[in-house]
């Protein structure tokens, strides 16, 4: 019998860390399914066969088990932890929601990546980050989110460019609005209206499983080709959907 490949993918609670576990289950992976709550993440990892490892990103201790109970080779690490607080303009922030986006979003992201290195040299694996295009353009009242969501994609570049002798691939997706479980929904603290506000105007927004699809397509690539970036918009944008493919 063949062995399963390895994928670890963080956030797996809900969400899109939550869809891409299917689909890589979908794909024959082994999954490694870790979040904060780990009643969600065992309920996920019964129903795809798959392992549940409580972590928290920003907990070091955390991120090192979630290592070592995903073992010594890995072939896809799913770096999606993250999340967006608050929507106030810069004069009136509430700058702990920013120290938490940067501790989730950035340093949660690096902590996990050093981590796993190690495992996906061995496996010849591929990092995907889930970015956003937040991270590339701006906008009112998403100062906080969008600097982080910029420093994973400046995160990404250095790590693209540290690594080019190593035989791991370094890809980040970068999906436009996309509606999902709870994104909204934590981000305006429970808010409902606020948060069914954020979709209104919004023509078909992406969803969580198109991210997962990409998380899957660039998974299942042949070790030779890479792409670096992916920019997935809504389908309304089609025609801006942009792929940075590298071989």
């Amino acid at each position: 019998m063949t062995e399963r490949k390895v994928a670890v993918v963080t956030g797996a609670s809900s969400g899109i860390g939550r869809a891409s576990a299917r689909a890589l289950a979908a794909k024959g992976y082994d999954v490694v399914c870790a979040a904060r709550r780990l009643d969600r993440v065992e309920e996920l990892a019964r129903e795809i066969d798959g392992r549940a490892v409580q972590c928290d990103v920003t907990n070091v201790d955390d991120v090192k088990n979630l290592a070592a109970q995903a073992g010594s080779r890995v072939d896809v690490l799913v770096a999606n932890a993250g999340g967006a607080f608050g929507a106030e303009p810069v004069a009136t922030a509430n700058l702990d929601d920013w120290r938490r986006m940067y501790d989730v979003n950035v340093i949660g992201t690096a902590a996990t990546i050093q981590a796993f290195l190690p495992a996906l040299e061995a496996a010849h694996g591929v990092i995907i980050t889930i970015g956003s295009t937040a991270g590339i353009v701006s906008y009112e009242g998403g100062a906080g989110y969008c600097g982080s969501k910029h420093a994973v994609r400046a995160l990404m570049g250095a790590l693209r460019l540290e690594l080019f002798d190593k035989p791991v691939r370094v890809c980040e997706i970068d999906p436009g609005m996309v509606k999902s479980d709870e994104f909204a929904l934590v981000r305006f603290g429970g808010d409902a209206e606020k948060a069914a506000a954020v979709y209104q105007g919004v023509e078909a927004p992406l969803t969580q499983d198109d991210i997962a699809d990409a998380v899957a397509y660039i998974a299942e690539l042949p070790e030779h080709v890479n792409i670096d970036q992916m920019v997935v918009r809504p389908r309304a944008q089609a025609a801006q959907h942009k792929v940075h493919r590298t071989s």
